[in-house]
């Protein structure tokens, strides 16, 4: 091959390359060339590879935006109906005011959260929304406050069933009854129309709820509260309390993240038959730490230590030989008690209630609630005990017979 022939070949082949080469696309020069009625209706095919690489010359470049992005615009005009939004794009979008309904001073200048809707549609507009927008963001708040434990702020709405409906970043989330508080809660009402603060416990992606809680955020202060209680009880202590609970045995009192129980026998120095009779739910009180257990997780309290023992309070002048009246407050077997003063009570056995031999039960003689006339005949101040009689009050019908 001669060398002339060898340089012709070679000048056909870039000749070729050239040909088949793609040449560099100006964005600016394809959108003022490219006729968008015949693309639509399908008159004008277009070349995709040029379309690509049209795309990836827009990329980058200032207003670029792509399809489902939430981005930041500014209000430029607004109008009866709409407000009118500058993305820094070609095209400014319409969001109708509907959109914008929960911020009623919205103006001119504004800076608001949009979501590109389409590009383009149809008519070769912009179309965004800033509804659509806020639930995008409102999901990303609170799926991140689920993961990070951030406690956030809801509008309780209203009552449902099982629950409350309280509205997180837009987002109505579902607020269950139990919890709502640490306490049983008596009126649901009162927590409707209020702004408080709420954990996000639970989200279920597949069907869009979630679960808030305010019991989550009080048991956390709780906590700290009982520890730094705990490291300070001592017994004999005093502190300041609120009734929880009330049983048949006694009452559980709130010592602000510690409970402590005041058995029925420590609430009184008089005989009661139920705790009601002394306190009732939500009172508060003063109370004193009789012991607890190793750990702390048992509390002992006591309500009528507090106040002195009455039997320090008996009348001096009271001996034995002198008439007492009181009520009977307890029947056994063997005798009946009888309070002659407030907490103070005396033991009237069954054979110093009547001078006949043939003794019965003391039940025979008296019933709880009576009021009897007995005399004292032992007085043990030191002791605290008391015994009476009743048939002393009466002669001895034996001593006729001799």
């Amino acid at each position: 091959m001669s060398e002339e022939t060898k340089k012709t070949e070679e000048q056909v082949a870039a000749t070729e390359v050239q040909e088949t080469a793609i040449p560099a696309v100006d964005p600016k020069q394809f959108l003022a060339d490219f006729n968008w009625h015949k693309y639509e209706q399908g008159i004008e095919a277009v070349d995709e590879e040029k379309l690509q690489h049209f795309e990836k010359a827009l990329e980058g470049t200032v207003g670029f935006v792509n399809e489902r992005d939430v981005i930041e615009g500014t209000v430029i005009r607004i109008t009866d109906r709409d407000a009118i939004i500058d993305i820094n794009s070609k095209s400014e979008g319409v969001i109708s005011l509907n959109e914008f309904r929960y911020n009623q001073g919205l103006k001119e200048g504004d800076t608001v959260e949009v979501l590109v809707d389409k590009r383009e549609d149809s008519s070769g507009q912009l179309v965004l929304s800033h509804k659509k927008a806020r639930v995008i963001k409102a999901w990303e708040r609170v799926n991140n406050a689920h993961e990070t434990g951030e406690v956030v702020n809801g509008f309780v709405k209203c009552r449902t069933r099982g629950g409350m409906i309280v509205d997180v970043f837009g987002i109505e989330a579902f607020l269950p009854g139990s919890q709502i508080d640490v306490k049983p809660i008596r009126d649901y009402d009162q927590y409707v129309e209020k702004t408080m603060e709420f954990k996000v416990v639970k989200i279920n992606h597949e069907f869009k709820n979630v679960v808030v809680s305010h019991k989550a955020l009080i048991e956390a202060d709780i906590e700290l509260q009982k520890k730094e209680i705990i490291g300070q009880l001592e017994k004999g202590q005093v502190l300041e309390g609120i009734v929880k609970n009330i049983t048949s045995y006694g009452v559980f009192v709130d010592l602000g993240g510690v409970d402590g129980l005041v058995h029925i026998t420590d609430l009184s120095w008089s005989r009661i038959n139920h705790p009601n009779e002394v306190v009732e739910l939500d009172q508060k009180l003063n109370v004193v730490i009789l012991d607890f257990d190793d750990n702390k997780s048992r509390i002992q309290l006591g309500l009528k230590q507090l106040s002195a023992h009455p039997w320090e309070a008996l009348n001096d002048t009271l001996k034995v030989g002198d008439k007492v009246t009181g009520d009977v407050v307890v029947i056994a077997d063997y005798g009946a008690f009888v309070e002659v003063e407030q907490g103070v009570e005396g033991l009237i056995h069954v054979s110093e209630m009547s001078w006949s031999t043939h003794l019965r039960s003391a039940q025979d003689f008296v019933k709880v609630g009576d009021k009897v006339e007995a005399q004292v005949l032992t007085l043990d101040r030191d002791d605290r005990k008391m015994s009476l009689g009743i048939k002393q009050l009466h002669p001895d019908p034996w001593t006729d017979i001799t």
